[in-house]
Order: C-alpha cells, then structure tokens, then sequence
C-alpha cells in the first residue's frame, strides 16, 4: 500500500481521499491546506495527521507520494518541489495553466525517475475504455466529428464550500474550459490525438464574477473535427459523441454510465446499450496511481498527451482573449 499525503483538503480533496481511504491500494497518512480548522474533524476521522505547511510534507519520510488538490496556478512549482524531493505525484487538472511550466514539470519528474499522475479520471472509465477501443479496432468506421457537452452548476455550489480560488479569472481562464471542459479535451486527445487549431467563443450568462460557458471548436491532426460546450451555470449534464462512418457511439450521464452505439446502413441491428452503474472513477484513478508506483512506471496518463493538452487549452484561453482561431504549438 502506498503512503500518501493529501494537500489542499477542501471539498475535492476530501473527496480524493473519501474515494480511496481504506480501500487497500493508497492509504492517505499526512495533510496540510489553507484553513486547517475547515479540516481538522475529516482527517481525524480518517487518521490522517495534519502540518502546517508543503515543506513539511515534503520533508516526513513515512510519505512515499503527494496528491496535490490545490490552485491550479501553484501545481507546476509543487511538482518540481516534489520531484526534488523524490516523492511520487498525482495532481489534479488542469495540470498546469501554460505549456512552459508543463514541461518544466514534466521534466522535473522525469529526471528525479517519480511517477506522474494528472487526475484525468474520466478516462478510467469502463464507457470510455469501451469507446476508445471500438474508435481503435475500426467498428465505428472512419470517424468525422466528435462532440463534447458538459454542464454543471459549479458557479454557485462552490461558492457554499469556500472554493473561491476557483472562481477567479487567474485560476479560471477561458470561463468553464478551466473546470471541467478540460476534462472533454483529454478525452479528445485520448481518442484522436493531437490538436492542430482551436477557435473558442466565451460568454458570461450566470457567475457573478468570471465567463462561466465556453464553446470551442477543434481541429485534429489526423482530419476530425470536434465541438466542446462546457458551462458552469447550468443543469448538470453530461454527453461526449463521436461520429464515425459505421455508427454514432455517446457516453451519457454526468457518470458516464451509459455507452449507445446507433448503426448505420439501411437495416441497421438494434442499438448497442452498455450500462455500468456505481463505477468510482476517482477510486480507479487514485488506484492505478498507486500500481504505477509498484511498477515503476512513469505516468498514468501518457505525459506526452498531458503536454500536449497544455498546449491545446493555453491555445483556447489565446483564442477566447483574441476572438480569432489559434494553432497549437
């Protein structure tokens, strides 16, 4: 089991931890945050001992790995500072809000030999595993157009939990892409691979202080074409499609529980219905962080995908500020 601290232990953070805490691959042992009194009853239930500051985690040797749910602003110097420290890192998206501070990053992990883990938790998935390997083996056909929406009402329920950094325009840029529509661009590099241009178009309808709905459309290297639609202040909704010559296959529901498959032809079969209900992504994640501990594997996520998602998204918060469309890289 690996020994691990959790620092940032706001509401996402204590999720991390409620997710796998005793379920045997990961064991949360250390934590440090911002406001220790808002965390100070959790750990105690969870047996989690508390310091006051990254350098003290850092420092304790019991801990093998850091799990760093913390202003996205701050996780490219926390990374380095962890490499340096020898210790093991899973941080949370988006990795980091530039691509120069990725590759430092990156970098920094690759040459202290830790692994790396970016909380893409989408991708563990069984719907999304299902697709990518009917995109792969050619059941879909050749694929046209992929289309992402996602919708949550973030803009006022983080609010009740104190989560302010994440309604700012330094930490949230180009509006809903920051909070969730980077989830929709992994799953769009994961599949297709890599992004050649990008035109988004950001409003402001409902948050009081930042752009809260993003629309961006993307440009493959291999020929597809994509739409991603994401907002925080909205309904909760989920839908991520892709088009392909042999059928139109669609994740469903905020969790992803749902995978249907439409044929084509002109007496197509019934459509293929793929159901996984209770699946925790976040304790899939968190797992397979630890296996690749054990394994001495460096990432979870290829960490070439998650530079390039960097450079994708640093083109999107670009092309939002412009107006314009904007390459990559």
């Amino acid at each position: 089991m690996v020994r691990a601290a959790i620092v940032g232990l706001g509401w996402w953070g204590q999720r991390l931890v409620s997710s796998a805490q005793g379920k045997g691959e990961i064991n949360f042992v250390l934590g440090q945050t911002r406001t220790r009194a808002k965390a100070e009853d959790f750990c105690r239930q969870n047996g989690i001992r508390l310091v006051d500051s990254y350098e003290a985690v850092l420092a304790d040797k019991e801990v093998e790995a850091v799990v760093l749910a913390t202003p996205h602003s701050q996780h490219g110097e926390q990374v380095r500072q962890a490499a340096a420290a020898g210790k093991h890192i899973f941080v949370e998206k988006p990795f980091t809000l530039d691509a120069a501070d990725a590759k430092s990053a990156i970098d920094a992990t690759r040459k202290a030999g830790v692994t790396l883990a970016v909380g893409f938790n989408r991708r563990f998935h069984p719907s999304m595993a299902e697709l990518r390997a009917r995109v792969r083996d050619g059941r879909l056909g050749n694929i046209a157009a992929v289309i992402g929406e996602q919708t949550s009402y973030a803009a006022y329920s983080q609010g009740a939990h104190g989560e302010s950094w994440r309604l700012t325009e330094e930490e949230a840029p180009a509006g809903a892409m920051t909070g969730i529509g980077v989830h929709t661009l992994d799953s769009m590099i994961g599949l297709f691979g890599k992004v050649t241009e990008v035109h988004a178009v950001v409003t402001r309808r409902g948050a009081p202080h930042i752009d809260d709905t993003t629309m961006v459309l993307v440009r493959f290297a291999n020929g597809v074409t994509g739409t991603i639609f994401c907002s925080f202040t909205t309904a909760q909704y989920y839908r991520f499609a892709v088009y392909g010559t042999k059928g139109v296959a669609e994740i469903l529901k905020p969790t992803l529980e749902e995978l249907r498959v439409t044929h084509t032809g002109a007496t197509p079969p019934p459509p293929d219905a793929i159901v996984t209900r209770d699946f925790d992504t976040l304790e899939a994640e968190l797992a397979a962080f630890a296996k690749a501990i054990r394994a001495r594997q460096p990432d979870t996520v290829p960490l070439d995908e998650v530079l390039h998602g960097v450079q994708a998204f640093e083109a999107v918060v670009k092309s939002a500020q412009t107006g314009k469309p904007v390459t990559v890289g």
